[in-house]
């Protein structure tokens, strides 16, 4: 029976096409959102995320990729909130509201003037059942890019998002790796687009590094667990999508959200029932 389960959406090339995108965009964002988490970026990802949709209906529009108004009008978000931030007496968490809610607004407006076969729900949710071969390699070459960079970057990101000062002390550029880490971000938001879409992406790029992070306090480990977390639910949930008949980003946004409170219940040093044996 499970074998079946198992095997069944695999007679479907779409599926099989689906199964690789979500495997490999969930483990790209679980890299990611160790160093997010570390950072306490999760407002920041929200921003880049929702930021994107402008730049997809502009590239739309002038019949570029969509990923190159997704990640300029990414890019342009973070530049902005620096910029307000460093000019303002504003507030960082403030600034990033004001910013992403106003580049969102500005998306729908474009959209809402867009009479074509540009779908609002599959950019908001993802259609990584309906993926073209073109979005399929886009995603390949994007996930690739992210994944190169954080592994010859990794040491000094780290040091970054653990204690920026110290990374300052001892000659590090930390203006270049704050903008390096957000231009990932805008990347992987890019990548996830097809997938889960631009409200969902923000969940990949914080929950399966928020959940290692409550199972361990190596980087190392945190990391394994993170890519463990948001492949396995990103290929479960797009199992259930198929058999549910339900959005794949959905399933697979829920499911990873499932696995977290599971870790903060039971995870054996951080978990709710161990601080209350503790105690």
């Amino acid at each position: 029976m499970l074998w079946d389960w198992l095997l069944d959406p695999l007679q479907h090339a779409f599926m099989v096409k689906a199964l690789g995108v979500s495997a490999l965009v969930g483990c790209v964002c679980a890299v990611l959102s160790c160093f997010m988490t570390l950072k306490g970026w999760a407002l920041m990802g929200d921003a880049v995320s929702h930021a994107v949709l402008p730049g997809v209906v502009l590239a739309y529009w002038l019949d570029l990729p969509l990923a190159i108004g997704a990640f300029v009008f990414g890019l342009a978000a973070v530049a902005l909130i620096g910029f307000v931030q460093q000019q303002t007496r504003i507030k960082e968490d403030t600034v990033i509201g004001l910013v992403f809610t106003g580049f969102f607004a500005l998306g729908l407006v474009l959209l809402s003037k867009t009479t074509s076969s540009l779908d609002l729900m599959h950019i908001l949710f993802g259609n990584v059942l309906g993926m073209s071969d073109r979005d399929l390699w886009q995603t390949i070459v994007i996930s690739g890019i992210t994944l190169i960079t954080i592994a010859l970057w990794h040491r000094d990101l780290i040091l970054f998002c653990f204690d920026p000062t110290h990374a300052r002390t001892i000659g590090l550029n930390t203006t270049l790796l704050y903008y390096v880490l957000l231009a990932l971000v805008s990347l992987t938001a890019v990548a996830a687009l097809q997938t889960v879409g631009i409200i969902l992406v923000v969940a990949m790029l914080i929950t399966p590094g928020a959940t290692a992070y409550l199972l361990s306090d190596r980087f190392e480990w945190m990391v394994a667990i993170a890519i463990a977390v948001g492949g396995l639910g990103s290929v479960l949930g797009t199992y259930l999508s198929y058999y549910l008949d339900a959005s794949t980003g959905g399933c697979i946004v829920v499911l990873q959200t499932v696995i977290f409170i599971v870790a903060m219940l039971f995870a054996p040093k951080h978990g709710l029932l161990a601080k209350v044996r503790a105690g």
